[in-house]
């Protein structure tokens, strides 16, 4: 487990690092696909030296070989927490991975959470999740589900499960986008909701991840209205909060959900 947790860890930063290119380069409305990365000060292009995920930034001290300017510090932080999202995915995977539909949705789940780890960056700095990252997440997600699926004894259950799983997680955000006009959530979130409902499959999971969403936001919002930075009509962005909570949902949601319905209700 330890060998394999660290080639996580590796992968993952490498992919945090691709995260932090791909999310600069749709924002720009530059192509992904070409063209060197480079210092979004001076323009320099990086050398690999320049592009060691985490390592060339703790060694250049968060700033630019060339032109000395910082480096934004999102870059390192996105990139720890793909390499943390890897590690924690396998770690507490709740399923066998020694059987085929668990191992092919495991890998569709970490492709995925690529494309999770740029939406929620791109959020967290513009609040927008653009179509371009949540089209092709989805398409992953969907990929790993219905292979899943198929693989599994149960497929009419598991097909009908997945189906509530979207109309809740997806559902009960175009209803709020429906009923305020988009003055309380955005569409993105509406599409967002597809790729997490997707992921997570089953209505119990669908539901703690907008419980615990709810819970992460509104401590994260307490500070700044404590300290007058923020009222309760400012926004901030939801989709970050989604995202963390379906990590959570799907490494620890069954188990909190069978705890609470023994010891609590019980």
């Amino acid at each position: 487990m330890i060998i394999i947790s660290a080639y996580l860890a590796m992968l993952g930063l490498v992919f945090g690092s691709f995260v932090n290119a791909l999310v600069d380069r749709i924002h720009a409305k530059q192509s992904w696909v070409k063209g060197r990365s480079h210092c979004d000060h001076c323009n320099h292009v990086l050398g690999p030296l320049d592009l060691i995920p985490l390592i060339s930034w703790l060694s250049l001290g968060g700033k630019c070989r060339y032109c000395k300017k910082p480096i934004s510090s999102h870059n390192p932080l996105i990139e720890l927490a793909t390499g943390l999202w890897f590690v924690l995915s396998y770690v507490f995977w709740p399923y066998d991975l020694n059987t085929s539909a668990s191992l092919v949705f495991f890998i569709c789940w970490l492709a995925a959470s690529v494309g999770l780890m740029a939406l929620l960056a791109y959020d967290a700095l513009w609040m927008l999740l653009p179509n371009k990252l949540i089209y092709p997440t989805l398409a992953l997600a969907s990929i790993g589900r219905v292979v899943y699926i198929f693989l599994s004894p149960n497929i009419a259950h598991d097909f009908l499960s997945w189906g509530f799983a979207v109309m809740i997680a997806s559902g009960l955000f175009y209803a709020l986008f429906y009923i305020s006009k988009g003055k309380w959530i955005g569409f993105g979130d509406v599409r967002l909701g597809l790729i997490l409902g997707t992921l997570l499959g089953t209505p119990s999971l669908s539901i703690f991840m907008i419980f615990t969403a709810s819970v992460l936001g509104t401590i994260a919002a307490i500070p700044g209205i404590i300290l007058g930075n923020k009222n309760l009509s400012s926004r901030i962005p939801f989709g970050p909060f989604l995202i963390m909570a379906t990590l959570l949902s799907m490494i620890a949601g069954t188990s909190i959900i069978n705890w609470y319905n023994s010891s609590i209700l019980h």
